[in-house]
């Protein structure tokens, strides 16, 4: 027999069976969908994470006191005080790979104006922390150098300040506020910037010269944590890398020893929890796998039937001439025909359901092209695979008892 004959004897064969065909589809359509609205979140979510940790920088670097754990996310340091200004200035005097430094502290408190207050964090930095982090102003001016060096009372505040000290509506710039009793000018609002991938709202927050919140509000002298910008982004390793030789020396560590510190680039951070988005992804990918497997053991149980009803067919196609490889590619084509076909109809489930998770549920999803081509590789593989043997078996009926068969 011809190829297109065996095909339209299979087509006629599984449209004569739609219920029973639809229901043995259902294992693959529900795997494909599946697998595809997995790898669709997994997706979204690299990408989601890779852009919200670019948006603080993408050149960025974090210098924080204690040895690093490489764990995904890390504090402030809390009290280790291995980090200094003189480690500052040593940086900023040493590393030529880098373009914009600033100290940084920070601590909790109540921001005041009247009888409105809020919680909030207010991070003392110097006049370049606008430069590392990306940050454009809504209104006002930065702080200068010299009002860092004086330790001027004066603050730029988020918006979700704004909206909670100042809700009639008024110009926060060149008002006062307090911050835990201190007073604080306002001299500019900062761009709005919402909250990122990891739920922090990057809008509360209050900026001011570092010398101020550490001699009048921290009463500290050790810093929290450094930050800096690398020269360009393909820089950042090796400014890592000069980074920390900067401060071994300064800290006059032996070979042997350990670092006190930690130096991290925002590669890291991605790939750090890219690493634990793809993992999550793979096991969520390998559970809804699970629904492929079924769907195959589903065709091979249908097929085994489909042969016990139509054996005197097989004997009678056999009698007149039809070889067992004619046979044997009749029902294999009928196997890869349904799981094919489940295959796209899983397809156009799992592409309908990422659509329903990013609007609904306001997930970050993504679909690769790779995702379908692997579904309808897996598919094609699932029919042959479990069609192989049912076929098989049909092609080797003996003409003369299949015809017996009652």
């Amino acid at each position: 027999m011809r190829l297109f004959n065996l095909f339209k004897i299979a087509t006629k064969a599984i449209i004569l069976n739609k219920t029973r065909t639809l229901l043995t589809m259902l294992g693959i359509i529900i795997g494909v969908a599946s697998v595809i609205a997995m790898l669709a979140i997994g997706e979204g979510s690299k990408e989601s994470i890779r852009t919200t940790i670019s948006a603080m920088g993408s050149n960025m670097i974090t210098i924080r006191p204690g040895a690093d754990d490489r764990g995904p996310a890390r504090g402030s340091g809390g009290d280790v005080q291995t980090l200094t200004l003189d480690d500052y200035n040593v940086i900023k005097e040493k590393a030529t790979m880098l373009s914009y430094i600033t100290p940084v502290v920070n601590g909790g408190g109540q921001v005041i104006n009247g009888s409105n207050n809020w919680p909030s964090t207010i991070y003392g930095v110097n006049p370049e922390y606008l430069n590392i982090k990306v940050v454009d102003l809504q209104s006002g001016s930065m702080f200068t150098d010299a009002e860092v060096q004086s330790a001027s009372k004066v603050a730029l505040i988020g918006q979700t300040v704004v909206d909670n000290v100042f809700p009639d509506g008024r110009e926060p710039v060149g008002q006062m506020i307090r911050f835990d009793n201190i007073p604080f000018k306002v001299i500019g609002v900062l761009e709005e910037k919402g909250e990122n991938t990891f739920g922090q709202d990057q809008d509360d927050v209050v900026i001011a010269p570092y010398t101020t919140v550490q001699k009048r509000i921290l009463a500290i002298d050790y810093l929290n944590q450094v930050m800096a910008s690398a020269v360009s982004e393909d820089d950042a390793p090796e400014a890592v890398t000069q980074v920390t030789e900067i401060l071994r020396s300064q800290h006059k560590l032996m070979d042997n020893e350990d670092d006190d510190f930690s130096v991290r680039s925002m590669e890291e951070l991605i790939s750090t929890f890219s690493s634990t988005s793809e993992m999550l992804t793979i096991l969520l990918v390998a559970v809804a796998s699970i629904s492929l497997l079924i769907g195959g053991i589903g065709i091979m149980n249908i097929m085994y039937v489909s042969v016990k009803e139509r054996t005197k067919e097989i004997g009678l196609r056999m009698a007149v001439g039809a070889k067992g490889a004619d046979i044997l590619m009749q029902f294999l084509i009928e196997a890869i025909l349904i799981s094919i076909t489940g295959g796209v109809l899983g397809v156009i489930l799992g592409l309908g359901a990422t659509v329903f998770i990013e609007k609904f549920l306001n997930w970050p999803t993504s679909v690769a092209l790779y995702s379908i081509i692997i579904s309808f590789a897996v598919c094609a593989i699932t029919g042959i695979f479990f069609g192989w043997y049912p076929a098989r078996k049909a092609s080797a009926l003996d003409p003369i008892t299949a015809l017996r068969y009652e």
